[in-house]
């Protein structure tokens, strides 16, 4: 039942274009980029990420093998337990995933099954957020235009 609720406040937020979330915990970060951490298993690779202001980096990851996406949200600094999310959705067929919590380091990994498929993706760290509307879609790639959305304080 957590899983849903989380599935209907992230999806509820994307539409509306915000999101409630926590305050920051007051980690520090270092500046420097969040490395990709394998986290969504063998035979994904980077297609995509993001910065979410300077608090840490969502990534997306596709495997041609399975047709699968993977999106994880991964802080710049392990630290105090802070609201996280990540998510992905599969733009034609609704199939989405989130993960949504407190978390040290890093928040999923969620799948969607979206081969030829466009995908809506993003995630949060404490206040700050980043989305991406309808991109990576494959063969359908110029067909599709994907939009980029910031928000939060740094």
């Amino acid at each position: 039942m957590q899983a849903v609720g989380a599935t209907l406040t992230a999806v509820g937020a994307i539409g509306a274009g915000l999101l409630v979330t926590a305050p920051t915990a007051g980690a520090a970060t270092t500046g420097a980029t969040a490395a990709y951490n394998g986290v969504c298993g063998s035979g994904y690779k980077v297609v995509n990420s993001m910065p979410i202001g300077s608090t840490g980096t969502v990534y997306l990851t596709y495997n041609s093998t399975t047709g699968k996406n993977c999106t994880v949200t991964i802080r710049n600094t392990t630290g105090t337990a802070t609201y996280m999310v990540a998510y992905v959705r599969n733009v034609d067929s609704s199939e989405d995933q989130t993960d949504a919590g407190n978390y040290r380091s890093y928040a999923g990994p969620v799948y969607a099954f979206a081969r030829g498929a466009c995908v809506e993706w993003g995630g949060v760290i404490g206040n700050q957020q980043a989305w991406n509307y309808g991109s990576n879609c494959g063969a359908l790639a110029a067909k599709a235009t994907g939009r980029d959305w910031f928000a939060g304080r740094n």
